[in-house]
């Protein structure tokens, strides 16, 4: 895939729920620093595509409610890159809303799509594949 195409979509919309107490409904686990290195889960995650693709193509799917922590966590992220659900209705509809939004401005876009609040260790061999 040519570096130009690729698009990352960080889907950052859950709550969290069964990491609590850590997470909570105003703060869910990926955007809290679980691993203790300074980073949280979403910044992890976006660090990861760095090499990738530029932070233009970088988009991030949440709700309303964590807009401005996406945005404070994420500064590099065009804000019109942060789309906001309209409501939550879990993964298969948050894809096909995100893939619709990018179609329209690139229609020519390879899309990978990853959550939020996942670890990954060895980021090398994951971006390869």
């Amino acid at each position: 895939m040519k570096s130009n195409t690729n698009h990352i979509v960080i889907m950052a919309g859950g709550i969290g729920s069964r990491f609590w107490p850590m997470s909570t409904p105003e703060r869910p686990k990926q955007f809290i620093d679980v691993l203790g290195c300074g980073r949280t889960l979403i910044q992890l995650t976006a660090d990861r595509f760095k090499g990738v693709c530029p932070p233009e193509h970088i988009w991030v799917v949440t709700s309303k409610s964590f807009a401005s922590l996406v945005r404070e966590q994420l500064p590099e992220i065009p804000k019109e890159n942060i789309l906001l659900e309209p409501c939550m209705r879990n993964t298969a509809p948050c894809i096909a809303y995100v893939a619709w939004k990018i179609a329209m401005r690139y229609p020519k876009a390879n899309l990978v799509v990853t959550p939020a609040d996942h670890v990954v260790m060895d980021t090398v061999v994951y971006c390869a594949a």
